[in-house]
């Protein structure tokens, strides 16, 4: 059977991502002709063309484009397998504890939810260390795939549970976050419609794996910069009910009934075979 080694898939990449050996080369930190040597000898071993070359330069062929995004996957996979087993290693010695988890969750969510998870957990008689790692905007998957992270805080419908096992912890409605001055802001309620079509107040746009969806609203990069656009009268956003917790004077929240409603999801690598990792779990489901 034909086996790929993680040195070629890193020389792939790095020549599919540059479209350019000599760059691919610099950035390997090696020179070009065994790198050209090395990805011919992948494309006679594979008995496929992976790219294109003429005097314009490198382009992938249809084989290439299906290598580079596995070859992403296996690599990142690796490097996951690699920092999991490390994580183990160094917790799990003579006299330590059981193991130690990297829960991933978003800077300034769910702080009600996630204080109930942990200290229900640490009153465990097996319970064992978690490190809490905030993170910007929807970068949960991200650092679940590659390893930085054991379990995440989840909320759909913003993030995509596919590949991952979860737990649902809660779920609950949404609210629209306006500046307090705005007229809009004495109502009970407000109706999707009606939050996104506030004259001079486009909504706030999200990253959508790794990009933004068209639109005037400003891209929002984190919590601090979405409160600081909110007060000055620049943008509004719809967010879950539980955001009541870091707002601040100047804005002000009327609740959108029909929002779809935000679930807490407790998510992990599908593979994960850790016995720590399914304590934390088994706590969650009791919640």
């Amino acid at each position: 059977m034909d086996t790929l080694e993680t040195r070629e898939l890193r020389y792939f990449v790095a020549v599919a991502e540059e479209l350019h050996f000599g760059r691919a080369a610099e950035r390997l930190g090696m020179a070009q002709p065994p790198l050209s040597r090395a990805i011919q000898q992948l494309e006679r071993r594979l008995r496929v063309c992976l790219l294109e070359r003429n005097r314009r330069g490198v382009r992938l062929t249809g084989a290439g484009e299906v290598l580079l995004q596995e070859a992403r996957a296996a690599l990142d996979a690796a490097a996951a397998a690699v920092r999991r087993t490390r994580r183990a290693g160094g917790a799990d010695g003579p006299g330590g504890p059981r193991g130690r988890l990297v829960l991933a969750v978003k800077a300034a969510a769910s702080h009600e939810l996630l204080r109930k998870l942990l200290d229900a957990y640490a009153a465990e008689p097996d319970s064992a260390e978690i490190e809490v790692l905030p993170c910007g905007i929807r970068e949960q998957e991200e650092l679940l795939r590659d390893g930085r992270a054991d379990v995440a805080l989840m909320h759909t419908p913003w993030n995509s549970l596919a590949g991952f096992d979860s737990e649902a912890l809660a779920a609950e409605g949404q609210v629209a976050v306006l500046p307090a001055g705005h007229p809009l802001a004495a109502r009970e309620t407000l109706s999707l419609a009606e939050v996104r079509d506030i004259p001079g107040l486009p909504l706030a746009r999200w990253p959508t794996r790794g990009s933004y969806v068209p639109g005037p609203g400003p891209e929002i990069h984190n919590q601090t910069q979405l409160a600081q656009l909110i007060a000055l009268g620049r943008t509004v956003a719809v967010v879950p009910e539980s955001a009541r917790s870091w707002l601040w004077a100047e804005h002000a929240a009327v609740p959108v009934p029909d929002a779809p409603p935000v679930v807490t999801h407790l998510a992990w690598p599908a593979h994960s075979r850790s016995l720590t990792l399914a304590g934390l779990v088994r706590t969650a489901a009791r919640l």
